[in-house]
């Protein structure tokens, strides 16, 4: 889900604090809720503060990770925090170059290159996708996340819609929660598919590995259409449609049905070469570091004239260079 904010902020990006903390929980508390315990026990910070932590399996009972707030404790034992403060900093504007596939006063159309990320984050606190939308267009600083409403991996390339005022953020943000506004990517992934289908499966973060996505039974709810492009020998080239913006969707989804996206080097198979694969394509493979993921495709209602507007980005070089060497080695009826 997407939320509007009533009243825009400047955008910001996030110096990190490592915060260590423990307690012994005491008699006087027991049978109240974790998050209730921890607002006891450390008042210098807020309740959501502690929830997020909690959440985040930032928090230790006694040797249980627990990542419940509500969970209420019955045994006298020590809570450990190892967690992240999160200090905000305002956004800065850099000259950085941006790929604009159409701009009017109301929104811009990006296609973005691999290796940038959309948005400051501890570990990337600048040159980033908002760095250059802010010095390309500085009123952007009156908007939330300075216009951003939906996100691409740092390594995946392709379409991304920004609105420009805060009247078509509003109307865009709207439509992507109607599911009104149609993405599609094309992806290259490991194995023969047969035909195309739908994921439904829900989207949560891992339960042992915080970093990474997974299906989850109590993740939010996530869809993935997906059919067939071509197939090969080993790979599988994919036309892919959302129905909702999970963080790693797509590439989560695939992975769940055995067929990893090409060079994912969080959810795939590392350096993989098939059997029998020739010396040409293990190279091509072994030099392909991000995953072979590209929005292709953006559909949309635009805010002011409500007309119908399609916008596509061709595959980038180096997916066009590791596609071809696919067709030539393994081309396959």
């Amino acid at each position: 889900m997407c939320i509007i904010a009533q009243f825009p902020q400047k955008p910001s990006t996030m110096t990190v604090q490592k915060i260590t903390l423990s307690a012994e929980i005491p008699e006087k508390l027991l049978g109240k809720r974790l998050d209730v315990i921890l607002s006891e026990l450390f008042k210098d910070y807020s309740r959501g503060t502690l929830q997020t932590w909690i959440k985040q399996g930032a928090v230790t009972v006694g040797q249980t990770i627990i990542q419940k707030p509500s969970q209420k404790m019955t045994h006298l034992t020590c809570i450990q925090i190892q967690a992240e403060l999160i200090e905000q900093t305002p956004w800065q504007a850099q000259n950085i170059q941006l790929n604009i596939i159409y701009e009017d006063e109301a929104m811009l159309i990006i296609n973005k290159p691999a290796g940038l990320v959309t948005h400051p984050a501890p570990g990337s606190p600048d040159n980033t996708l908002v760095n250059a939308l802010l010095h390309h267009c500085p009123s952007l600083n009156e908007l939330p996340r300075a216009g951003i409403i939906h996100r691409l991996d740092k390594d995946t390339t392709g379409l991304m819609v920004v609105p420009k005022t805060l009247s078509t953020h509003h109307f865009l943000v709207d439509q992507l929660q109607q599911r009104l506004i149609a993405r599609h990517y094309q992806a290259l992934v490991y194995g023969t598919i047969i035909s195309g289908g739908t994921v439904a499966e829900r989207v949560g973060r891992h339960p042992s590995h915080r970093t990474k996505m997974a299906v989850t039974p109590d993740g939010k709810q996530a869809v993935t259409h997906y059919r067939v492009n071509k197939r090969f020998a080993d790979f599988t080239l994919l036309d892919l449609k959302l129905e909702t913006g999970r963080t790693h969707q797509i590439r989560v989804h695939m992975h769940f049905i055995g067929h990893p996206i090409v060079g994912d080097q969080t959810y795939g198979q590392r350096l993989h070469t098939p059997k029998n694969c020739e010396p040409e394509l293990a190279e091509k493979l072994r030099q392909f570091k991000r995953q072979a993921l590209h929005a292709i495709q953006l559909t949309l209602t635009h805010p002011i004239t409500k007309e119908s507007m399609s916008f596509a980005a061709p595959l980038p070089h180096d997916f066009q260079t590791l596609l071809a060497s696919v067709k030539n080695n393994q081309e396959k009826l």
